[in-house]
Formats: C-alpha cells, sequence, structure tokens
C-alpha cells in the first residue's frame, strides 16, 4: 500500500510538472483522457444548462401520454464523433431542428467553463452539422507548428490559430493581403515565416524594403528582384506592371477558344495554361509601404502617384497573371494621400499584430469584421507575434507566427537559392549576393584632417 501510495504521488507531481512547464505533453499523458471523460459525463447537464437542448418531438409526447410512461427528456445535439487532437479535442454534432450553429458559437464561453477546457469555438460543416474544436491548453503562448502540415502549390503554413489548427497562407484563393503592426510586434517574425515558407516553392520572390534593405536583403539568395529605395521601387514596379501586360497576352495566344477544345481546357490565368508554358508566379513582398506613399517635394509626390498607381494596377489585374502582392506596414491610413483605399479594397486578407492607434485597426478590419477592431488593439505588449488575421468574408482568428531568427530564415533561403528564378523584366533588380563592402563613414562624421 505504501509503494502504491508513492507511485501514485510521483504521478501527479509529474503531472503537475508537466502541466506547469510542457503543457502539450502533459495534454497528450494525462489531459486528453480526462477531458474525453469530463465531456461524455458532463454533456447532457451542460447542454441543457446552457440552453443547447429542444423538446422532444410531439409524437413522442403522444406516445408517452398514450402507454402512461414518463415525459421524454429534452434532446441535446448528438455527439457523432469525438476526435483527440495533440492540442484538444474536436466535437462534431448533429443539431436539432430549431438550432443553428450561432447558439453553440453563442455559448463557447458557457462551454469552455463548463467543460474545463482552455477555448471552444465552432464552426458550420454542413447544414445542420457543427464542428466544435476545443484545446486544452493556450497553444499561442508557445507555438509549436506540426511536423507535417499540408502544403500545395501557392499555399504555405505561416502561423497557428487559437484553436489549434493550422493558419495558411493561400494565394490561389486570397492573392493580396496587408499586413499591419507596430514596431516590436512581431511583423517581421511573420513576414520571415512568409519567406521560409516560400522558399522551397517554385515561384520568383520580389522585395521592396525601403529602409535600406536591412529586413529583406539578408535574404536576397532567394529573391529574383530587390529594391532598397523609393526610387527603385517606383522602376521596380513598372517592370513588373510590364511583365503583367506580357503575361496576359500570352494567355491570350493560348486561350484555345476553338469549336472542338472542351470549355474546361479554356484559359484564363496562368494556371490554365500547360506546365510547360506557365510563367513563374511571383510574390512581391512591400516591407513598409508608407515610405512609399510619403513625399516632401513635386518631384517626390510624382513618384509617389507613379509607385500607389502601380500597386494599385498589381492588386487590380495582377491575380490572373500570377503576380501577388503582400503588402506590410506600421500605419495605413487615409493621410498616405489619394489611391491607399483604393489600394486596400483590393487586398482581401487582413492581419494586423499589436497596433498604436485605432485608426489603422478600422483600415484594416473596418470595412470587413468591426469586432475585430477592438480584438487588435487590445493585443498586449509582451505578446510579440500576436495577430488578428481575417478576410473579406467577415471571419477572423488570433493567431501566432512561430519564433523564427533571421539567422534561420536566411540558412532556408541560401539552402533554396538554386530554385530562384530569373525574371527577365527585373534583370536590373536582381540583388547581387557577393561579400558586404565596409561602410564608409560619411563625410560629417570623418574627423577633420590636419
Amino acid at each position: 500500500m505504501t509503494a502504491f501510495t508513492v507511485a501514485l504521488v510521483l504521478v501527479v507531481a509529474a503531472a503537475g510538472l508537466l502541466r506547469w512547464r510542457r503543457p502539450a505533453w502533459y495534454w497528450l499523458a494525462f489531459g486528453v483522457t480526462l477531458a474525453a471523460l469530463r465531456v461524455l459525463v458532463r454533456y447532457r447537464s451542460v447542454m441543457d444548462a446552457c440552453g443547447l437542448t429542444v423538446p422532444p418531438a410531439r409524437w413522442r409526447l403522444s406516445l408517452a401520454r398514450a402507454t402512461n410512461r414518463p415525459i421524454p427528456e429534452l434532446r441535446p445535439p448528438r455527439i457523432r464523433r469525438l476526435r483527440p487532437t495533440r492540442t484538444g479535442l474536436v466535437l462534431r454534432l448533429k443539431l436539432r431542428p430549431g438550432q443553428d450553429v450561432f447558439d453553440i458559437a453563442a455559448a463557447s464561453d458557457r462551454l469552455r467553463h463548463s467543460f474545463s477546457m482552455f477555448g471552444v469555438t465552432a464552426r458550420e460543416v454542413r447544414s445542420g452539422v457543427v464542428e466544435v474544436r476545443m484545446t486544452g491548453y493556450d497553444v499561442l503562448k508557445r507555438v509549436q507548428m506540426p511536423a507535417e502540415a499540408e502544403t500545395r502549390a501557392m499555399r504555405v503554413p505561416v502561423a497557428l490559430r487559437e484553436d489549434g489548427s493550422v493558419h495558411y497562407r493561400d494565394y490561389r484563393a486570397i492573392p493580396h493581403a496587408l499586413t499591419l503592426g507596430a514596431t516590436e510586434s512581431g511583423k517581421s517574425v511573420y513576414q520571415r515565416n512568409l519567406v521560409a515558407g516560400l522558399a522551397p516553392l517554385d515561384v520568383a520572390l520580389v522585395g521592396i524594403d525601403c529602409k535600406q534593405g536591412v529586413e529583406l536583403f539578408p535574404l536576397a539568395r532567394r529573391f529574383s528582384a530587390l529594391a532598397d529605395s523609393p526610387d527603385t521601387a517606383a522602376e521596380l514596379l513598372d517592370g513588373l506592371v510590364a511583365r503583367m501586360a506580357d503575361v496576359y497576352r500570352l494567355i491570350r495566344t493560348q486561350q484555345r477558344i476553338t469549336v472542338d477544345v472542351p470549355d474546361a481546357e479554356i484559359a484564363a490565368d496562368i494556371w490554365d495554361l500547360p506546365d510547360e508554358l506557365r510563367p513563374t508566379p511571383v510574390v512581391v513582398l512591400v516591407d513598409e509601404v508608407a515610405e512609399l506613399a510619403l513625399y516632401a517635394t513635386k518631384e517626390e509626390e510624382k513618384r509617389r502617384d507613379r509607385i500607389i498607381t502601380a500597386l494599385v494596377r498589381l492588386a487590380q489585374l495582377g491575380r490572373a497573371a500570377g503576380i501577388y502582392l503582400e503588402i506590410c506596414g506600421q500605419r495605413f491610413g487615409s493621410e498616405l494621400g489619394k489611391g491607399i483605399t483604393m489600394l486596400r479594397a483590393q487586398l482581401t486578407g487582413r492581419t494586423a499584430h499589436r497596433l498604436n492607434d485605432e485608426t489603422s485597426a478600422n483600415m484594416a478590419f473596418g470595412d470587413i469584421a468591426p469586432d475585430a477592431v477592438l480584438a487588435a488593439i487590445q493585443i498586449p505588449a509582451e505578446l510579440r507575434g500576436l495577430a488578428i488575421a481575417g478576410d473579406a468574408s467577415g471571419g477572423w482568428h488570433r493567431i501566432r507566427a512561430p519564433h523564427t531568427s533571421l539567422r534561420q530564415a536566411v540558412n532556408l533561403c541560401n539552402r533554396y537559392a538554386d530554385r530562384t528564378p530569373d525574371l527577365p523584366e527585373l534583370a536590373p533588380f536582381r540583388p547581387t549576393t557577393g561579400t558586404a563592402t565596409e561602410l564608409v563613414p560619411s563625410a560629417k562624421a570623418s574627423p577633420a584632417t590636419a
């Protein structure tokens, strides 16, 4: 009996230590079993307390009265499947007549407390079937991406959602995106994860980094073109517009619109072309969009209008030509000048890290998900990398990208440097990958000579 007591104490102590230091290990070792039992035992009473039950059918009531039997109890949604995951439980429910997915979503906080879970979210799988995802611990506190994530053409995993699922950046579904974040909010780490996910794919990366290239130029071996100033960016964007026109001419000549070709084979974008004719898709990363929109002189204003016009053209017409935009910035508002709101309207994907003002949050989510604005400005400063991600459908999620150092991103880009395609239209902007030159101090900083 003493040995059993000692063993029990050791197991409880080990479980407590794992829950404190390694919550993912605790969940896989102990938490998933306890949570599944807790859900199954409490399910009926919890659903009744949360108002998620419906009266029995009339024929059941009539049959009970006719046979002098007890009146049937209220019926909760039927459990169709309970599946454990590495971060929680997935409960698939079949709704009763008169119930709706919004009823489950509205009761998510009460379900979280009743089942002693960390988080509960609900989504409709199909008519009458709801998937409830419950997380057993804070998966965003220490992000651990799954060892194997689903990848396909132009779709890369970049972060983890609060419900434990992987957040993907799918360029085929959402061609253009806007990413905002204040200084030290984790925006650069998110961008590194994006580049790291795109590096192994057959895609051309084009970067515009007006901070003299300190963010993107270390990754230069995987970039087909880079610009480190607004003047160079204007010329680079003109080259991209010219490439877009050439791709459209190629699509037009290869549409195969004849009476003997099925409609499914008629080409309308680069993905309908044969593999041997398909141009390489291009992802354009703009590190700080405000630097492209600010001006102080008449000449800079003309350059600014030229840049914004090119960005709007690429956002409106670039998808079919395989040109996708990733616009990043600390601040994004109407004070950046004409054309900014037109550009924002074409950026379907929205990601906002911690922001310093509500106006930027409104520019990110005010037109698609107003309830996400408050969530974006409430991100604490100590949780770097935490962000709100949404799209034009109105849905939004809390996400957090795993920490990727600049050295890790550079090593990955160097590993896949052989995949960097040469774009003839952007050949003058191909970065050189030689050794860094020694910085020469300016004349003002030079000491006076005798």
